[in-house]
């Protein structure tokens, strides 16, 4: 690689090491994390790497200069402090679904309650029709260590709308086009989790039909928000 290019990848990790340091922080933000559970990692833009936190680092440590970078094998590049025990997971996801630039894993309180009871969220809000196209799926039970729960997590989503999986007896992992899509993935996934659980406090409730969850889900996919050259007043909502 010319001189240029080896800036240019410098210049990438830079950029994803200060946008996973900060996204961390909204895992606190929102109350997806407890102690230093829970991780975000983030493709790096034209490199087969992927920025990550470190293992067991407290939360207000985690700066740019604390992330580590590791290769698609989920192998230490740079970094001075080992990768988080969830690497070889997130490694398998980048290595598998090359769309993805950004996973996430929380022990977020009730979509672990979810997990814990191997069941999917069903699809009974519009809000998850909008963010997730349906239930939110539930994986197998994979033990820390290896890829096994990399492999869960392709395999659950492989060809499915959700962005999210419940691992059973385990947590949340999210995927999205970048590390900050994913955070609003997990962020979404609890919120969901816990209005759909008190909802089941209130009686049973009703399924969206499927194909009015498509309608939704096309919409806020395709239309809703801001398109190019618009200001507010141009917001479909």
């Amino acid at each position: 690689m010319d001189d240029g290019g080896t800036v240019d990848v410098d210049r990438a990790v830079a950029a994803v090491r200060a946008d996973v340091a900060r996204l961390h922080g909204e895992l606190v933000r929102y109350g997806l994390v407890a102690w230093t559970a829970g991780n975000v990692s983030g493709r790096v833009p034209g490199a087969d790497l992927f920025v990550i936190k470190p293992s067991g680092v407290s939360y207000d440590e985690l700066t740019p200069e604390a992330m580590v970078v590791c290769d698609l094998d989920g192998e230490l590049v740079d970094g001075a402090r080992s990768p988080s025990s969830d690497t070889a997971a997130h490694a398998y996801v980048y290595r598998h679904m090359p769309h993805v630039g950004g996973v996430v894993h929380t022990h977020s309180t009730y979509a672990c309650a979810w997990a814990a009871v191997r069941r999917p969220i069903p699809c009974v809000l519009t809000a998850m029709a909008d963010e997730f196209g349906g239930d939110i799926p539930v994986g197998p039970f994979a033990l820390i260590g290896d890829d096994s729960i990399g492999r869960g997590i392709v395999e659950t989503l492989d060809g499915h709308r959700s962005r999210a999986v419940l691992m059973a007896q385990h947590g949340v992992f999210t995927i999205g086009s970048d590390a900050r899509d994913a955070v609003k993935a997990a962020v979404m996934c609890e919120d969901v989790a816990r209005s759909v659980h008190l909802a089941h406090q209130l009686g049973e409730p009703e399924r969206i039909a499927e194909d009015d969850v498509a309608r939704l889900f096309d919409r806020y996919q395709n239309v809703y928000g801001q398109t190019a050259g618009q200001g507010t007043e141009g917001d479909p909502r």
